[in-house]
């Protein structure tokens, strides 16, 4: 467990939620179905020193933006009159919450409050989170997640693709598979491919899609492609399986977005032994998670990457020894008053206390759903 910094002293007053909808700029497609509607949580953890920490929650669906709102209540009422430390305040929620088991989406709303809060705790001190954290503001290298989703017309594939390199420069760009077929996988990488050249890294996700026997077929032809990296070619826990393709594949596997806490994590990398990670932020334990998570990348010298919430990831891979790439989604960009910056294919981490949530309340105000 990495030692904790100093922080300043806080009491949890409340906490507030906000349940909001918004359109992505690129239809996110993917091997499970289309995201054509992007339903958030906002969450704000006020605090009795006037402090007000903030986060949000990418919850799939708008009922589950309802369910975590309605625990991020029973969290309150745990929490609420306290004065500690964030890691402390994870400790006390794990504890309580042991019968039910903090997983789903309980382990969301203990994730989101755990961010805001010390979101909280950096602008009480003054800093950035990755300087409280120990760390330095510095560019990180991204790749744009936007979109690149499977589509019948390669033209207007490869045309996508030209268009979410140019958002920030970016040299690197996702593409999720799981056509119908392996030669329609592969015209897709090689459509993409020749538009965009082969000086940018072009990563794959089959998002879960395949058996084994299929993903050693499909992953023997695209190692022959020149992909960055294999990502979630079979089911996200079969970790015999994804040793198995890491032994007999030579494009590296990433795996990682579906790691539940940190113990999730520890086990994924004694059995399956990917070559690249990427926790997520609402399912690894918000930062306190995150934390651990770095420390067992650093110890098994793996890279670490980031899935979603680029804002507060871009602070959390600058405090991450073995940083990789910050997953790129701008779906919160509307919602805020300084979006995250791209510049030359890199996230610039803002020097400004917190983790760089504000809410543009106008905004807000225009996407919220009840």
């Amino acid at each position: 467990m990495p030692n904790n910094p100093p922080t300043p002293p806080l009491t949890v007053r409340a906490i507030r939620t906000t349940p909001v909808e918004v359109p992505p700029t690129f239809i996110l497609g993917t091997s499970a179905g289309a995201i054509r509607q992007v339903p958030l949580l906002l969450v704000d953890v006020e605090t009795e020193e006037g402090v007000t920490g903030r986060s949000y929650m990418f919850c799939h669906m708008r009922s589950v933006v309802v369910a975590v709102a309605a625990l991020l209540g029973d969290v309150e009422r745990v929490v609420k009159g306290d004065k500690a430390d964030p890691p402390a305040l994870w400790a006390k929620l794990l504890k309580r919450f042991t019968l039910i088991g903090v997983q789903g989406v309980l382990r969301m709303a203990i994730s989101s409050f755990d961010v805001a809060f010390w979101d909280a705790v950096a602008q009480a001190a003054k800093q950035p989170l990755c300087r409280l954290l120990g760390a330095e503001p510095r560019p990180i290298p991204a790749y744009n997640s936007c979109g690149l989703g499977p589509r019948d017309d390669l033209s207007a594939l490869a045309d996508e693709a030209e268009k979410l390199l140019a958002v920030g420069e970016f040299r690197a760009v996702k593409l999720r598979l799981g056509y119908p077929t392996l030669r329609e996988d592969i015209d897709a990488v090689r459509a993409v491919r020749k538009r965009i050249g082969d000086d940018v890294a072009l990563m794959v996700d089959y998002n879960q899609a395949l058996s084994i026997d299929e993903a050693l077929l499909r992953g023997r032809a695209l190692d022959a492609e020149g992909v960055y990296w294999l990502e979630e070619p079979i089911r996200h826990d079969d970790y015999a399986g994804a040793a198995r393709l890491g032994r007999e594949l030579k494009t590296p596997l990433q795996i990682g977005e579906n790691f539940s806490l940190p113990i999730g994590m520890a086990t994924a990398l004694e059995h399956a032994k990917p070559r690249y990670v990427m926790p997520d932020l609402e399912r690894i334990g918000g930062v306190t998670g995150w934390r651990e998570a770095a420390q067992l990348a650093a110890v098994n010298r793996v890279p670490m990457s980031s899935h979603l919430f680029p804002e507060v990831s871009a602070y959390l891979l600058a405090a991450t020894p073995t940083r990789h790439y910050l997953e790129y989604v701008d779906w919160a960009d509307v919602l805020l008053q300084e979006p995250l910056r791209l510049a030359d294919g890199h996230a610039l981490v803002p020097d400004r206390p917190g983790n760089g949530l504000v809410w543009n309340e106008d905004a807000v105000a225009r996407h919220r759903f009840e």
